[in-house]
């Protein structure tokens, strides 16, 4: 009987996901509901009562509105500015240099960042417009710069990874240093599509390097020392053991803080802003790890998890047939919810069946986040390809970005399958700590 609501309430959960109910009003009313009909009121009442705090008194959380902070306040107080210019200056020789630099820059405002849609929505701004003016096809120059967002979310700081760390009771640190991989194997995949793009496709990627004249190499690299100085206190420091990831929060946001003062780019206008921006995604994505939190104590109640985890051992799937199951299910996923709401939705019933299969939880978190950000980028609800609809509307149709997302999505998806043949590619970093 336990079990079956147990499935029903996660019938319900989908109908209500499908009816665009909230992902947070929907996890918590049928977690309310499943243990009202089950237990009584009373116990019902109690889990929404202790929940709440229960979840977001874990000390590690607060790294989340810390990062957001450094972000915010990267972003707004123009610290960011001149990735763009410095990786063009950089990689101007090469074939596709615009579209390859415009990716580059993509993996150093993740750095500072962490969030995919702020990735895409800053580099969307400064590169579309020259990389059209230069000859780009409007769609895959628009597609160039919705994939390279999601990189947002794989580069550390990650707010996907702080959330998937608490829930998966794992090292946040290590988590992080395994995305700093696969990060840059991302990078590396969507620079080989635009290389071969160039070759192939001259017509929509112009091969010719660009013109050298203005660029000065080593001037537009001490323009981003903002960057890089960030970049090297929060790295260096998380990675040589000096402090925690929650640590590394505070000190990110601290040192954001200080460098837009010192170099006087930061006003009172825009501090008030980040925190505004930093107060309201700290409580959406809360509120959504609270219903989640009370969704897993829901599923534990009906012994869902249990009969799930007795399943698949008894069905004796190998490893490679299990993680084609999930992959299969994120790729779907992703193609109707958000990223944060689908890893809510599937970590209480998946977490179990992990542990009971001895699966290293470092190795899939950090693939949980590859796949969740694929799902950025597939239609019909890649968030990415409507951010950079917002800012490049006169360029590209939400059509024509998708389609110029095509030839990334097929590289994202090698990158998982490599991830999957070789797990020590997300694990020999994490192993040296």
């Amino acid at each position: 009987m336990s079990v079956t609501v147990g499935f029903a309430g996660v019938a319900v959960l989908f109908v209500l996901l499908a009816l665009r109910v909230p992902v947070a009003i929907g996890l918590i009313g049928v977690s309310f509901g499943g243990v009202a009909w089950m237990l009584g009121f009373t116990p019902a009442i109690g889990i929404i009562s202790n929940t709440p705090f229960s979840f977001i008194a874990n000390w590690t959380l607060s790294a989340v509105p810390m990062f957001l902070l450094m972000g915010f306040i990267s972003y707004h107080a123009g610290l960011t500015a001149g990735l763009f210019e410095a990786a063009k200056a950089v990689l101007r020789r090469v074939p596709g240099a615009l579209a390859i630099s415009s990716i580059f820059a993509c993996s150093g405002f993740a750095a500072v960042c962490g969030s995919s849609l702020a990735t895409a929505a800053a580099m969307g701004r400064i590169a579309i417009p020259e990389m059209v003016r230069s000859g780009y096809s409007p769609s895959f120059a628009a597609g160039s710069i919705a994939a390279g967002g999601t990189i947002g979310a794989l580069i550390p700081p990650s707010i996907l990874m702080i959330v998937y760390g608490v829930f998966a009771q794992t090292s946040i640190t290590q988590v992080f240093v395994g995305g700093i991989t696969i990060g840059i194997v991302t990078a590396l995949s969507y620079a080989v599509i635009v290389l071969l793009t160039t070759w192939l496709r001259p017509d929509i990627a112009p091969p010719r390097p660009l013109d050298a004249d203005g660029l000065n190499t080593l001037e537009a690299i001490v323009k981003i020392w903002p960057v890089l100085l960030l970049m090297a206190m929060v790295f260096g420091g998380l990675f040589s053991g000096v402090f925690t990831a929650t640590e590394a929060g505070a000190v990110g946001a601290l040192g954001s803080l200080v460098i837009g003062l010192v170099t006087r780019r930061l006003n009172w206008a825009i501090f008030r802003i980040s925190m505004i921006e930093t107060l309201q995604t700290s409580a959406s994505l809360f509120i959504i790890g609270i219903g989640a939190s009370m969704f897993t104590r829901f599923l534990g109640l009906t012994g869902l998890s249990s009969f799930l985890t007795q399943f698949v051992a008894g069905a004796d799937l190998g490893f490679v047939q299990l993680m084609l199951v999930v992959v299969i299910i994120y790729l779907v996923l992703g193609m109707f919810m958000e990223p944060f709401g689908a890893m809510m939705v599937t970590l209480p019933v998946l977490l179990p069946i992990f542990q009971q299969e001895h699966i290293n939880l470092v190795w899939f978190g950090v693939l949980l986040v590859k796949l969740l950000e694929i799902g950025m980028i597939t239609p019909p609800v890649g968030m990415n390809v409507f951010v950079i609809r917002n800012v490049a509307s006169q360029y590209a149709t939400v059509t024509q970005i998708f389609k110029g997302v095509i030839p990334f999505l097929a590289a994202d998806l090698v990158v998982v399958a490599i991830c999957i043949a070789f797990p020590s590619l997300i694990l020999y970093l994490p192993s040296l700590m």
